[in-house]
C-alpha cells in the first residue's frame, strides 16, 4: 500500500469514528474483524515544538557515511499507530505527530539530514530494512534477543509490555504479573510484535497450571483492537505501556491499565551491520545533553520512560 492510499484509509477510518475512543496497539497484522474505526487519530497534538530549536552538531554528523552526508537524506519506514508514539492528529492525512516523530526529526536535524518518511505497517518494516528499502525504521520497536539476530538498534526510550481491560471487567481487576492469570481469556494484540511473540512462546503455561489456555486474536488496524474490547470479543489487550497508560487516561476509552508486565528498551531499527548506528547514538546523546530529549518526552507525557544514555544493541531485559 502506498503512502497516499494508507493515509487516505486512515482519514476515512477516523471520519467514520467520531466517537472519542482511542486506538491501541502500535502494530499488527491479521483479522480486522469488521472493526469500526476508533481513532486515536482524532486526538489533537500538543502545540509546543521542542524540535524547532535543534541545530546540526558537526561531531555527530561526521559519523555518518560520506555518501549519506553528500545525499543529505535518509529514508525512514514509519509505523503510525496511536498516541503518544505516532499518530495522525484530528484524523487528517497531514504529517503525523508523536514522540517517535519528534525524536526522529530531532535526530535528523542534529545530523544535518532530511528525512523521507514512508508510512508502513509495523510488521513490514524490519524485513524491509534488510532489502534496503529503508535506511532505518521507527514504530516503538522493542529490543529483543530474537530481533538482535537480524536487526541493529539505537535506543531512545524504555517502554515495554502491559495489559488493559474494559472498565468494570470482573475477570481482571489488578496488575497482571503472571500469564496464568489470563488462562481461559481472549487477548487482543498485533502481529509481528513482542506482545504476540511473548504470548505465543508462553502459551503452554496454562496447560502446566492445569487451566484452559488463553486465546490470542491479532488485528491489522489499531482501532480494531479497542473496538473488539468494547464489543466483548476480547477480554484483554496487550500493548505498549505508554500507549495503554495514555489510553486509560482518556475517560471516553473506558479502559483500565493493569500495570507493567515486561520492560523493554526501544530503539531506532537498522539492518544488521548498518554504518548509521554510531551517528544516531551520538545524535540521541546530544539531544539528551542539551535538554531537547527531556522536553520531547515531557510534551508527550512519557518522562517516566527516559533513558540516561543511548546504547547500540543492548541485551534484552530479563
Amino acid at each position: 500500500m502506498n503512502t497516499r492510499t494508507f493515509r487516505t484509509r486512515l482519514r476515512d477510518i477516523a471520519a467514520l469514528a467520531l466517537m472519542p475512543l482511542l486506538a491501541l496497539t502500535a502494530c499488527g497484522s491479521g483479522d480486522t474483524d469488521g472493526a469500526a474505526a476508533v481513532g486515536a487519530q482524532a486526538s489533537p497534538a500538543p502545540t509546543d515544538d521542542p524540535v524547532a530549536a535543534v541545530r546540526k552538531v558537526d561531531s555527530a554528523a561526521a559519523l555518518l557515511p560520506a555518501d549519506v552526508r553528500e545525499a543529505g537524506t535518509l529514508r525512514v519506514g514509519s509505523s503510525v499507530g496511536f498516541p503518544p508514539g505516532a499518530y495522525y492528529p484530528n484524523g487528517t492525512d497531514k504529517a503525523p505527530a508523536g514522540q517517535d516523530i519528534d525524536l526522529a526529526d530531532a535526530v535528523a536535524k542534529v545530523l544535518g539530514v532530511r528525512l523521507e518518511r514512508q508510512d508502513a505497517s509495523f510488521e513490514t518494516i524490519l524485513p524491509a530494512l534488510g532489502s534496503g528499502k529503508y535506511d532505518f525504521g521507527t514504530g516503538n520497536f522493542g529490543v529483543t534477543s530474537e530481533r538482535l539476530k537480524t536487526i541493529d538498534f539505537v535506543t531512545y526510550i524504555n517502554d515495554g509490555q502491559g495489559f488493559a481491560v474494559k472498565q468494570g471487567n470482573t475477570e481482571l481487576k489488578s496488575k497482571v504479573t503472571d500469564l496464568t492469570r489470563l488462562c481461559g481469556l481472549t487477548i487482543g494484540t498485533g502481529a509481528g510484535t513482542t506482545f504476540e511473540a511473548t504470548l505465543t512462546a508462553q502459551k503452554g503455561v496454562c496447560a502446566k497450571a492445569g487451566k484452559k489456555p488463553y486465546d490470542v486474536k491479532v488485528y491489522s488496524e489499531n482501532a480494531a483492537t479497542l473496538t473488539a474490547l468494547q464489543q466483548g470479543r476480547i477480554d484483554v489487550i496487550m500493548s505498549t505501556i505508554n500507549g495503554l497508560r495514555y489510553q486509560a487516561a482518556q475517560p471516553a476509552s473506558q479502559t483500565a491499565f493493569l500495570g507493567e508486565f515486561h520492560r523493554l528498551d526501544v530503539g531506532f531499527a537498522f539492518k544488521k551491520g548498518s554504518p548509521l548506528t554510531k551517528a544516531f547514538q551520538a545524535a540521541v546523546d546530544e539531544l539528551i545533553k542539551d535538554g531537547t530529549y527531556t522536553r520531547i518526552l515531557k510534551k508527550w507525557g512519557t518522562s517516566a520512560s527516559a533513558i540516561e544514555t543511548s546504547r547500540i544493541n543492548p541485551p534484552e531485559h530479563t
